[in-house]
């Protein structure tokens, strides 16, 4: 079964440090822990050890993921884009199921069928196609696109 720690180590490394870049929508970060979605705590000072906390109690969902790879890959996914991260997953590996952008049961049994590689490949051209869209969307994210690219296809 999958473990936290080695995935939460990814994207720790991923997110990196304190960052307050007024274009980037998160607002003010730390760890990756955004002072949108947290409005109430000090991102400035939160600690490493406070932000894993964050991380195992609201986005770690994938021990019952038989491999590692696609559990620190979709958990990393997870932490930079939410839901769609799980909606991406579903559209690979969901047979006669609509996604929904839910992580359950169907969903973690497809992914634990799926062929590793096969997956992992597949899912990074759908994170790059994703932040890719969002520059076209948006010239001005186009400074941020390769480290999402770089992300992506980690």
């Amino acid at each position: 079964m999958a473990l936290f720690e080695p995935a939460v180590e990814i994207t720790l490394e991923n997110e990196g440090g304190y960052v307050w870049d007024k274009s980037d929508p998160g607002g003010e970060t730390n760890f990756g822990i955004s002072k949108r979605s947290y409005p109430n705590v000090d991102i400035k000072n939160l600690t490493k050890e406070e932000a894993i906390a964050i991380y195992r109690r609201d986005f770690w969902k994938f021990d019952g993921l038989i491999f590692q790879g696609i559990a620190t890959k979709l958990f990393d996914s997870y932490v930079n884009m939410g839901h769609l991260a799980i909606l991406y997953a579903q559209g690979i590996v969901l047979q006669g199921i609509k996604p929904d952008g839910i992580y359950g049961p169907e969903t973690e049994d497809a992914l634990n069928r799926a062929e590793p590689s096969v997956f992992i490949t597949a899912y990074r051209a759908r994170l790059v196609k994703h932040y890719e869209d969002i520059v076209a969307n948006n010239p001005d994210e186009a400074k941020f696109l390769d480290g999402w690219k770089r992300r992506a296809n980690q």
